[in-house]
């Protein structure tokens, strides 16, 4: 079910390109797609334009005429320069506003739901291409995986205890969140959703990842990283994926040695 609200915008905004020759239509991504919105949700929208690029004066422009803008930046931080993100007032909404040429279609990640379209040109893509949702390199995590296990130790052990909370982090958004997500049949979107998603076996070692600022915390969630880690090294990665065990027999007795120190 989509919330009013956030039906009256896209409503609004499509009526709006209706009327600009230069826009062959608009589509809705993310939750959109799964009809999972909620009062809360953003509005991720695909804006598809007839010319290569749109400058970010047209592309600002047209973000103002759609609503009552409080604010709103490109996505650069995101790797996604096309995209705006923007807050609206009058209802209070984030919405995505992702600019790209009809071309550009061709490469996506979903198939969003066609809102509005211009001589069915965006079908005619999304007919003859396919989505392709990026999955995790699972041997380039293993490679890694070691290695931050131990940053992460000597920084508890020197006491940067709020290092070692954004590492604890970094680690449930890229290595444990999705690889959980892929384990139960999900995409790899991070941590996004999972205590929709995961049922209460995998979200109960999720929480045990968690810590607070205290070294004995941060240690016992080292620990359980690594032990949901493997867990789930064994339950999605091929065969194919060369485990570096010296690295972890050496890593994990530099975990014990730092737990035995007091600081």
């Amino acid at each position: 079910m989509i919330p009013a609200e956030h039906q009256n915008f896209v409503d609004s905004l499509a009526e709006i390109l209706i009327h600009d020759a230069q826009y062959v239509g608009l589509a809705a991504g993310s939750s959109w797609i799964d009809g999972q919105m909620d009062h809360f949700s953003d509005v991720d929208l695909v804006i598809v334009h007839k010319a290569d690029f749109l400058s970010l004066s047209e592309r600002k422009s047209l973000a103002g005429s759609a609503g009552n803008l409080l604010a709103g930046f490109t996505g650069e931080h995101v790797g996604e320069p096309r995209l705006l993100i923007c807050l609206y007032d009058d209802p209070l909404l984030h919405v995505d506003l992702k600019f790209v040429s009809l071309s550009d279609m061709h490469t996506r990640v979903e198939d969003p739901v066609i809102i509005w379209e211009r001589d069915e040109a965006i079908t005619a893509v999304l007919q003859n291409s396919g989505a392709e949702f990026p999955h995790p390199d699972y041997q380039w995590i293993e490679d890694r995986f070691w290695v931050w296990i131990h940053y992460a130790a000597a920084k508890i052990g020197r006491g940067e205890l709020f290092e070692t909370l954004t590492f604890i982090s970094f680690m449930q958004q890229n290595v444990l969140g999705p690889l959980a997500l892929i384990k139960n049949g999900y995409l790899p979107k991070g941590v996004r959703k999972l205590e929709m998603h995961l049922p209460e076996s995998d979200l109960l070692v999720m929480q045990s990842t968690l810590a607070r600022y205290d070294r004995s915390s941060c240690l016992n969630a080292l620990y359980r990283i690594v032990d949901y880690y493997k867990t789930l090294r064994e339950a999605v990665m091929p065969d194919t994926v060369e485990r570096n065990l010296p690295a972890e027999r050496r890593v994990m007795l530099y975990l014990k040695e730092t737990d035995s120190v007091q600081k």
